[in-house]
């Protein structure tokens, strides 16, 4: 591997540009003897000050430079003839020299034609051969020039590239053809351990090939900051570039593909630029993008970093896979440390829970770290307060502990969002109106969740198995019963977001589409710690019939990769149903907790209406004990509130009865139901 990265002094660009100078004059004098031949009496001198010396003169071309002047390099880069290089410079000509036009237009005979042609080239230039203007020549295969419009090739005008006429003065900067597809790069950072020693094994890898086919090196795995950082890694140690392209930016026109290859190719001759091709978020079923993305990694001959979550296969280009694994705890841990820096010792505890609750890259741990800085919290010794670093209560977290968490769950809401409705978490226990064996239920996840760290890791239980260490529930009963109220009760009490996820949503038609939305879903949620709550989970749990087919096959492959996914899930995945027993017992066993959310009786109705109005709402004369009669679940019971309160605030009246009248018969129509007598009843006088 041989690396050409331009790194030169002000005298050296000097001393190029006047190499350069001196060649162009020695074009222009065989095209002023082609002009002096078609005309006489016309005097063309070359233009004072032009050329290096200024009177004209040709420069003595200066070989002693170190490295070589950058039109010797293009030459031997691209294999040129001498007769190429001349017509290569012929075409500078143009771009330095205002003249040149008028002394192209006497020398072909034709003022119109004043521009180089291919046939002027063959006239003018010693050495001349047909072949270099075919377009596997290396004039037009690497788009050093360009060929324009004409009534034959011969007559038709010829241009030098711009990145190329660029190049050849000095000025380094990528085509802007690929400039446009081109990803944002992750700035320079420190790398944990593990990923220092991938970086390792790709540049020696590199270095060791030599001028044979470069390997395709793909990392792969879910931490996609961790693969891009590494990639950056690699090229900041070997001293080249790096450019990143998403994988559904490349076109899937065989020309236009051919065209982005030749010119990632010539970029990594002129500017030793590497291409990282960004595979992580490619979901398509689309075979035209898949053979061409296959095309293009199979053809590109230069260093190539594929970056995809799950293995590519090539056919025939050789490949190094790596995978990357998020950091490890430990490697969590001691990226804190060093960007808390002189705080680290004193939250030592609070780090550790930090890590065992969320899952952060150092970028995330980095930025939440800033975060803290810039809120310039003052935090007393005395208000650190010890906490159990493996069995918390969030609620009773000292003052920066708290920021630190709240930070760290604001990190993953940026992907999440993307995928998911994320849940206000204001709902207490006391809104929830629940038998007490359902309480008991919930209050059992929230101890799970809580000292998973310490019965896991420091007790033992890990090291038994690593199999269903996921705390997975599943919340069953009618529409409105309280449910994702739990699920808000749990995100407050445990201070983690919720994301409610509605699985008929995420159910695809196509097989495997549903693998990858979930994948993603779980994948997102991983840094963050999140609870996530899957609605409908009839959608796609409903009771295992006979396998007839692929499609229940598949149906029974996509209820198998969730569940394996909640198992192993590092937060609290649950699921709701409205029908439990429209359930596989078989998926039933595989769910931790099972809460059975009852239809409320009287009882539950009447403690639901005392607690539905907020403090601030003015009521009038309100019978709960009436109110309770209304057979209806507690999420109707809200929405009748809500609109009886817009009633009454609407006729400038606190809430009495009569409002809740209203709304309840608007309820039930909505409910597609009867109103009966008995329900209302007394209700208005």
């Amino acid at each position: 591997m041989s690396v050409s990265r331009l790194n030169v002094t002000e005298g050296w660009l000097e001393a190029n540009q006047q190499y350069l100078m001196g060649e162009i004059a020695r074009v222009r004098q065989a095209l002023e003897r082609k002009s002096d031949q078609i005309t006489t009496g016309i005097s063309l001198t070359l233009t004072n000050g032009f050329y290096p010396n200024g009177n004209g003169s040709h420069h003595q071309p200066d070989t002693s430079l170190s490295p070589p002047p950058l039109l010797d390099q293009l030459c031997q880069m691209f294999g040129l003839s001498s007769f190429e290089r001349d017509l290569l410079l012929l075409c500078a000509g143009m771009e330095f020299d205002a003249s040149w036009g008028l002394l192209c237009g006497i020398a072909q005979s034709n003022e119109q034609m004043n521009y180089p042609t291919f046939a002027l080239a063959l006239n003018i230039l010693p050495h001349g051969h047909w072949g270099a203007l075919t377009p596997d020549a290396p004039l037009r295969r690497w788009r050093l020039i360009d060929v324009g419009e004409g009534f034959t090739l011969t007559s038709s005008s010829l241009r030098i590239d711009e990145r190329i006429l660029h190049y050849l003065r000095g000025v380094q900067y990528i085509d802007e053809r690929l400039a446009s597809m081109e990803e944002p790069m992750p700035l320079p950072g420190i790398l944990v351990s593990s990923h220092q020693q991938s970086v390792q094994q790709i540049a020696t890898t590199w270095l060791q090939v030599g001028e044979g086919t470069f390997p395709v090196v793909q990392l792969c795995g879910e931490d996609v900051t961790s693969k891009r950082a590494i990639a950056r890694a690699v090229c900041d140690h070997l001293g080249i570039n790096l450019h990143a392209l998403s994988a559904e930016s490349l076109p899937t026109n065989t020309s236009q593909l051919n065209i982005v290859k030749i010119l990632y190719e010539r970029e990594w001759a002129l500017s030793s630029t590497v291409l990282m091709l960004n595979c992580d978020h490619l979901e398509t079923n689309d075979p035209a993008r898949e053979s061409a993305i296959a095309r293009f990694i199979e053809s590109l001959n230069t260093p190539l970093i594929v970056t995809s979550r799950d293995r590519r296969r090539q056919r025939q280009r050789p490949i190094i896979t790596i995978d990357v694994h998020h950091p490890t705890s430990d490697e969590q841990r001691l990226i804190w440390q060093n960007a808390l820096a002189d705080k680290a010792a004193k939250l030592e505890p609070a780090i550790n829970l930090l890590v065992s609750t969320f899952n952060l890259s150092a970028p995330n741990i980095h930025t939440a770290c800033l975060t803290i800085k810039g809120m310039d919290i003052e935090t007393p010794e005395e208000d650190e307060q010890p906490i159990d670093e493996e069995s918390y209560n969030p609620s009773a977290l000292p003052p920066l502990t708290t920021k630190l968490w709240d930070v760290c769950c604001i990190q993953a809401r940026p992907r999440m969002e993307e995928l998911a409705q994320r849940i206000d978490t204001a709902a207490t226990w006391d809104d929830l109106i629940l038998p007490d064996r359902e309480r008991t239920v919930l209050s059992e996840i929230v101890t799970h969740v809580r000292h998973r760290m310490k019965v896991y890791e420091s007790w033992g239980f890990a090291g038994k198995s690593r199999r269903g260490l996921g705390i997975s529930a599943l919340f069953a009963g009618a529409s409105g019963t309280g449910k994702t109220m739990a699920a808000e009760v749990i995100g407050k009490e445990l201070r983690l977001d919720v994301y409610r996820i509605d699985l008929s949503s995420v159910i695809s038609k196509y097989i495997g589409e549903t693998e990858k939305n979930l994948r993603r879903v779980f994948d997102a949620a991983e840094g963050g710690g999140s609870i996530l709550l899957f609605d409908e989970a009839d959608a796609l749990f409903g009771k295992r019939s006979e396998v007839k087919d692929s499609h229940d096959r598949h149906a029974n492959i996509e209820v198998s990769y969730l569940l394996q996914r909640m198992e192993s899930y590092r937060g609290l995945a649950i699921l709701t149903s409205n029908i439990k027993s429209a359930l596989d017992q078989a998926f039933l066993r595989r769910i931790r907790f099972i809460a059975q959310f009852p239809f409320p009786n009287a009882e539950q109705r009447q403690e639901i209406w005392k607690r539905i109005f907020p403090k601030q709402t003015p009521t009038e004369k309100l019978d709960y004990r009436k109110l309770a009669k209304l057979n209806v679940a507690g999420g109707n019971i809200r929405s009748i509130a809500m609109n009886a309160a817009f009633i009454a605030a609407d006729a400038g009246e606190a809430v009495q009865m009569k409002h809740i009248l209203q709304a309840t018969k608007s309820e039930y129509i909505k409910l597609e139901r009867p109103l009966t007598d008995v329900e209302i009843r007394g209700w208005v006088k």
